[in-house]
């Protein structure tokens, strides 16, 4: 299965450059999501746009496979970045924002779409507890829980142009609600890594000693 990490944005929120390569602990966000993929036995495809010629850059001196795309958004750019791959069966889409992200939570995402009998899944996890709706920019009530989007779905590439039928899973692990689109949710996340011991059961390996 692909797993194609979107890194295409501009980050224009944070004002930090490319938000790909804004660093947690030293390291750009990118490079743990895609060290939780490549430890879950995946080879990650790095989606990039004329808007990030930095982490294109990067991902060329580092040794991963990219293409760029025409940059016209995130659902226009996965369109392209699956047609240019040629994925005909299932695949990852996921944010390179996600810098919580670990091989736990990709395998239970991946299970949980294999038993769904459905043609795609997206995941979700519980709105943080104090968190005020109107403070989140998009979430819904699944199953009698209030839960926002993560940022990770499966779909499956050669019927990529038409709607699919999907689960929703709700994967209750207050982490992965860390995605940095704002320079308060950085702070958080990197006062996080400061003081948490890394643990491989929770985040990648490439966590601060």
């Amino acid at each position: 299965m692909h797993a194609v990490i979107m890194a295409g944005g501009a980050g224009t929120r944070l004002l930090l450059g490319e938000k790909p390569m804004v660093t947690i602990a030293g390291r750009p966000m990118i490079s743990y999501v895609l060290s939780a993929f490549e430890k879950s036995g995946y080879d990650p495809i790095i989606v990039a746009s004329f808007r990030t010629p930095f982490t294109m850059n990067w991902a060329r001196a580092n040794g991963f496979e990219y293409i760029q795309t025409e940059g016209h958004g995130y659902i226009h750019d996965l369109l392209e970045a699956a047609k240019s791959i040629e994925i005909s069966g299932p695949f990852f889409s996921c944010v390179a924002d996600l810098p919580c992200l670990s091989t736990g939570h990709i395998n239970k995402i991946r299970l949980a779409y294999e038993t769904s009998g459905k043609e795609a899944l997206s995941t979700w996890v519980p709105l943080p507890s104090g968190k005020e709706k109107s403070g989140t920019s998009y979430y819904e009530c699944i199953q009698g829980v209030d839960a926002c989007p993560v940022g990770i779905n499966i779909l499956i590439g050669d019927i990529i142009d038409r709607p699919q039928e999907e689960e929703k899973f709700i994967l209750d692990d207050p982490h992965l609600a860390y995605n940095i689109n704002t320079r308060a949710d950085l702070e958080k996340v990197r006062e996080l890594f400061s003081r948490l011991p890394p643990r491989e059961e929770d985040f990648p390996s490439v966590l601060p000693e």
